[in-house]
């Protein structure tokens, strides 16, 4: 199996470049659903987070995802702490996803926001970003997901920017202009990985 690492900033459009690759036979995990179940109410994770985040919490280790959120975004040490207590729980999970794709999978992407953070990369064998100009993604992610533009612009900072990505990842597609030319970018690298 060979396994591709699939990141970017938030708004990039990462979800339709995951499920281009979907399209062309890739087994996808997406880490923000595992993030999600995680997180689930009661949950290890929620239990060790709770011990740091108290105010997050209610009854029964239900995290208030929205509390949470604003919290950290406007925080980087907030932010390191959460991320810190979380992504050893993200990777065992990822871990026991990939052990249970079936054998005759050749191909799986892992659809990462956090793929770096989370030291996921070191499961893959190459890297792939997405990324888009900011004012681009600021517009895409308050219609998506109802934020206010200060929380939006908080949320986007916290990322990585597109020069970090270029230096890590193996490869780029450019979400910025019309979703064809980011289909025909995301269509090139399908092709090389399954003829490398």
């Amino acid at each position: 199996m060979k396994i591709v690492g699939l990141t970017g900033q938030t708004g990039a459009g990462k979800t339709t470049i995951s499920s281009i690759f979907e399209e062309n036979g890739f087994y996808v995990i997406d880490c923000d659903q595992v993030s999600r179940q995680v997180t689930e109410d009661g949950s290890p994770c929620c239990k060790a987070l709770a011990e740091h985040f108290p105010e997050h919490f209610r009854q029964g280790y239900s995290l208030d995802r929205q509390s949470m959120a604003r919290d950290v975004f406007s925080s980087k040490e907030r932010l390191e702490l959460l991320n810190k207590l979380i992504y050893p729980f993200i990777t065992e999970e990822i871990s026991l996803r990939i052990s249970q794709v079936p054998e005759v999978c050749q191909y799986i992407l892992l659809d990462a926001p956090t793929l770096f953070e989370a030291g996921v990369d070191k499961l893959c064998c190459l890297t792939i970003a997405v990324v888009a100009a900011e004012n681009i993604r600021l517009e895409r992610i308050i219609r998506r997901d109802g934020l206010d533009p200060e929380l939006a612009k908080k949320r986007s900072r916290s990322q990585h920017d597109t020069e970090f990505f270029r230096q890590h990842c193996d490869y780029i597609i450019d979400n910025s202009d019309d979703l064809d030319s980011a289909l025909r970018q995301t269509e090139e690298i399908i092709r090389r990985i399954k003829d490398d």
